[in-house]
């Protein structure tokens, strides 16, 4: 005869815990500050491709987004073999000054995807939320290549991410499907920092002019002031 005690214990631990261990979140906050230091070096968008291309996508699509909740139309997104993207919306936006400094520039580019991330990263609390989860961000990514993505790279990229976590819903185990929310959660917090000098320049290079001078420009107080006030924001929502 079979112990019922064993079969408590068997469902007790394929049980995802109800909050994140100790150890777990050493590793998430581990792995966010390597991320963000291997951003800055000149080879580390390569040595992390498939985090870079995640957060281009996660910034690019909170510009998207915001331009369609404050009437405008999100036209397309590109994004780039060497992990750089752009966001096109036209039309006219609610809130006039303000509505063009929340869409154009980076204010919900960039902390659109923290606030995200911090959605994602609550929902892995219950492992039944945490497996939602995944199904909507992963649906989200291949429905955003119907919609709106319209660069050649970006649709088999972000293809193979929606399918990757579309994937992890449906066949990986509990745990790492919580696993899986927490650490795309702390990718979209920190997906901020991918591009640091972008985020404080007036003028990055071929980019044109920074997201920071575009509010500069729309709501006053210099560039590098907002530059850092999102940098801190995103760190907080993060912690």
């Amino acid at each position: 005869m079979r112990d019922p005690g064993k079969n408590f214990e068997f469902l007790r631990n394929t049980q995802a815990p109800s909050a994140i261990e100790p150890m777990g979140f050493s590793w998430l906050m581990a792995a966010a500050l390597l991320t963000v230091l291997l951003w800055q070096i000149p080879a580390g968008d390569y040595i992390l491709y498939p985090f870079t291309i995640l957060a281009t996508w996660f910034h690019e699509m909170g510009h998207g987004l915001a331009a369609i909740i404050l009437g405008g139309n999100f036209q397309q997104l590109q994004i780039d073999g060497d992990g750089s993207g752009v966001a096109f919306q036209s039309g006219r936006l609610y809130l006039g000054p303000i509505g063009r400094a929340l869409v154009a520039p980076a204010i919900d580019g960039t902390m659109g995807p923290p606030i995200a991330g911090a959605g994602l990263i609550l929902a892995s609390r219950k492992f039944h939320t945490a497996s939602v989860c995944l199904k909507i961000l992963g649906g989200l990514f291949l429905f955003s290549v119907l919609v709106s993505v319209r660069s050649s790279f970006g649709i088999v990229a972000i293809s193979l991410l929606g399918l990757t976590i579309l994937g992890i819903s449906l066949k990986s185990a509990p745990w790492f499907q919580g696993f899986s929310v927490q650490f795309l959660g702390v990718q979209a917090c920190i997906s901020t920092y991918h591009q640091l000098d972008y985020l404080f320049s007036s003028n990055p290079g071929s980019l044109g002019l920074s997201d920071t001078t575009q509010i500069q420009k729309q709501l006053f107080l210099p560039d590098w002031f907002w530059g850092g006030l999102m940098a801190f924001a995103s760190l907080v929502i993060l912690v």
